[in-house]
């Protein structure tokens, strides 16, 4: 059995129970991206390698190329041995025999300060028309990031929807009987470690400004709800109750979490405001409640109970009242998550003896299967509601993987040296 639904209200995974056997990457591992599928329109684009990026400390055509083509919706050509610039004039004719729609070229060029200039053009080739460009100024660590902004401009102007490439992702590994909690960029490079611990680390979740992250760490022997300040590396303890204390969800405003804690006896639901003063509870059942998870305008919770006889995802206004159940298909279902516009609820149900993650939209109750694998967990919505991040276990292998949602197109964000758990998907960065 994947996961076991305890009565202290935590929703643990098999291994965590055995303390989390599995091996973490070392701090330098970089994340192999494998885009696997296909899905069903993608646009064909060329990225040109950009002017001087040759010497540049990061390959800026490579990095948007691969966050294009994790996004499921567009495919890339190869630009073969055209060199190129934003400020070339491109040979139509030769472009539209490749089938490309889009063309994109550049440069990057250090400043004497050391800082770097970043320029790129983007071309309608079907059109033969400028689409316009891009500006951007960074220092040497900063051109991963100026090189997933390009992406999220790319995105826009040709999807008419924003990107997601400059936001973050965090997750925890373990290595030499310790663990850590890890901030990475959306495509899992770039990894820094946030916080190191003998004891286990759950349930991160990103603050709304993507600037504190709450978690679940048993440094005291105990499950205790920390916030994290990014910025500062400054922590406190926001929830350190009789009990259990897990499961924290932030409220829009990042003003207050909601979170599991069993003070009065079996695991409900609670506000925390952090700005101090009692914990006031939200449910009010004699059954297990957890896994809170708000919707985006934070006017209701959804979050999973058994008091129907099984685990099941259940909604109820954020300040507490009467909740209606959502889930109805299978007899096991968890971990929920709502996109960030409001249309779907990702979740992980059991198949026979395995856990499969499924989407449903809200609107209708339809619920499609994205994943024929069996041991995914904790889905998380990209910040532009157009994929979802989760862990499962690829190829015998524990892993991140990012899937759209029609379940076609998948990438794999595998590390070089061991498991990878708990992902949750930050806001984009500025």
């Amino acid at each position: 059995m994947k996961l076991v639904f305890l009565r202290i209200g935590l929703l643990f995974s098999l291994k965590q129970l055995l303390l989390w056997s599995f091996l973490a990457l070392p701090a330098w591992a970089q994340f192999r991206v494998e885009v696997t599928g296909v899905g069903m329109t993608q646009l064909p684009v060329v990225i040109v390698p950009f002017k001087g990026e040759a010497t540049a400390p990061q390959k800026l055509a490579s990095i948007v190329q691969a966050d294009l083509e994790r996004s499921g919706q567009f495919k890339g050509l190869s630009a073969g041995s055209v060199l190129m610039d934003e400020s070339s004039r491109p040979d139509w004719s030769s472009w539209r025999q490749q089938s490309a729609d889009a063309l994109l070229a550049g440069s990057v060029t250090r400043l004497a300060d050391g800082r770097y200039d970043v320029r790129a053009r983007l071309w309608d080739v079907v059109k033969g028309q400028d689409k316009g460009d891009f500006k951007d100024t960074v220092s040497a660590s900063e051109l991963r990031l100026s090189a997933h902004r390009m992406a999220d401009w790319v995105y826009l102007q040709l999807t008419g929807t924003p990107g997601a490439f400059t936001s973050r992702i965090s997750y925890v590994t373990k290595s030499a009987g310790r663990y850590a909690l890890w901030i990475a960029d959306s495509d899992g490079e770039n990894a820094q470690s946030a916080l190191s611990s003998p004891e286990p680390i759950i349930s991160p979740s990103w603050s709304p400004s993507g600037s504190q992250l709450a978690y679940v760490s048993f440094e005291q022997r105990k499950p205790v709800v920390y916030v994290h300040d990014l910025a500062t590396g400054q922590r406190r303890a926001v929830a350190n109750f009789k009990g259990s204390n897990s499961a924290p969800a932030w409220s829009a405003d990042g003003k207050y979490l909601v979170a599991t804690l069993s003070r009065e006896g079996g695991s409900q639901l609670f506000r925390i405001d952090l700005q101090g003063g009692e914990p006031r509870r939200l449910t009010q059942s004699g059954s297990i409640n957890t896994e809170p998870a708000f919707s985006p305008d934070g006017s209701a919770l959804f979050f999973v109970s058994d008091r129907g006889g099984s685990p099941q995802i259940y909604r109820m206004p954020a300040q507490g009242g009467p909740a209606e159940r959502i889930t109805f298909s299978g007899t096991y279902n968890i971990s929920p998550a709502v996109s960030p516009d409001g249309r779907w609820l990702a979740y992980v149900s059991r198949v026979g003896a395995g856990f499969r993650l499924h989407l449903m939209e809200l609107a209708s109750g339809q619920v499609t299967a994205l994943t024929d694998t069996t041991a995914d967990e904790r889905p998380s919505f990209a910040p532009n509601s157009r994929l979802l991040v989760y862990a499962s276990i690829f190829q015998g292998r524990e892993s991140l993987m990012t899937t759209t949602l029609d379940g076609r197109v998948k990438a794999r964000l595998a590390g070089q040296g061991g498991d990878i758990r708990e992902p949750h998907w930050g806001p984009v960065r500025p």
